[in-house]
């Protein structure tokens, strides 16, 4: 039995040896660095040990206009892009002569360059010299004046991005949510037709319990994903992002280490903490509901 433990731990040291050196000592690092008040990047020193790094970061209007669209950003898209995906890969299921094709033409924009697919929005959104963009004009059949989504309002500027953050997560979803579907015994849906049961109970009744456990994955990875959002914002708004007001948790991190303004580990390191407890709070909460929804 001593063996067996052993040979055991032997097949698992080379993946902890990974996570400790890759995961466990950056998080720690980082949190030391969060601390450190005063740090100088040339020099490596720093002249206190507190919470002061903390306090500017959440008192920076940077910061809290990168929160502000962050949350904003999670509460639309995550709902948005998982309800939308299980329409679409629940209409997938009921064909399946052409499944296979719909499933790789759904697939496509998850495999596309994100800048790439940031462009085509821009073509279709973006306000020129020369045209008002493609959604303008679509727009203007109705009777709708022109929007400057790219460089305008801040509300259209956020529709944007979140219909851009939806078109670039939801292939994945309906991939996943497509193969749950494939999964589910017939019998039970064919025991629910015996005795009557109608479309929507079985939908409610069967459906989703039975794919609550991709469900409640690809809500918990698109809470991470969103809260991880930067190359959108860019792709769409370029890189000074605070001059657009759009900037995100993570692009502030970014901007305080490699931006103009850069060079600021501590101030970085600190908003980096706070990014990792505001996620790991919502994956606790999203675990504990799971404990009540999710039938495994």
């Amino acid at each position: 039995m001593e063996n067996r433990n052993l040979r055991a731990w032997l097949y698992l040291l080379p993946a902890m040896l990974f996570l400790g050196v890759f995961l466990v000592y950056p998080l720690i690092d980082v949190f030391i660095y969060s601390l450190e008040e005063g740090y100088n990047f040339a020099s490596g020193t720093h002249f206190g040990i507190g919470l002061y790094n903390y306090g500017y970061v959440l008192r920076d209007p940077y910061f809290l206009q990168a929160l502000k669209n962050t949350f904003i950003l999670v509460i639309i898209t995550v709902p948005l892009s998982t309800v939308i995906a299980l329409l679409i890969s629940t209409a997938l299921a009921s064909i399946k002569p052409l499944r296979k094709l719909f499933q790789t033409v759904y697939f496509l924009p998850y495999v596309t360059n994100t800048l790439a697919v940031g462009l085509v929005f821009m073509l279709l959104f973006k306000q020129t010299p020369y045209s008002d963009g493609f959604v303008n004009t679509l727009l203007g059949i109705f009777g709708i004046a022109p929007i400057d989504f790219i460089d305008g309002p801040y509300a259209a500027k956020m529709l944007v991005l979140s219909l851009y953050t939806i078109w670039i997560v939801m292939p994945f979803k309906i991939l996943i949510l497509t193969s749950a579907l494939a999964s589910v015994k017939d019998d039970y849906y064919d025991a629910a037709h015996i005795d009557g049961t109608s479309r929507t109970r079985i939908f409610f009744r069967i459906t989703l319990p039975m794919i609550s456990p991709s469900l409640f994955y690809l809500v918990i990875t698109g809470f991470i994903g969103a809260f991880k959002a930067y190359s959108d914002a860019v792709a769409l708004f370029g890189t000074n992002l605070n001059a657009a007001e759009m900037n995100t948790i993570v692009g502030y991190i970014y901007d305080m280490l490699y931006g103009d303004g850069g060079g600021f580990p501590s101030y970085a390191s600190a908003a980096a903490i706070i990014l990792f407890v505001i996620v790991l709070t919502v994956t606790v909460i999203n675990l504990l509901v799971s404990k009540k929804k999710v039938h495994y």
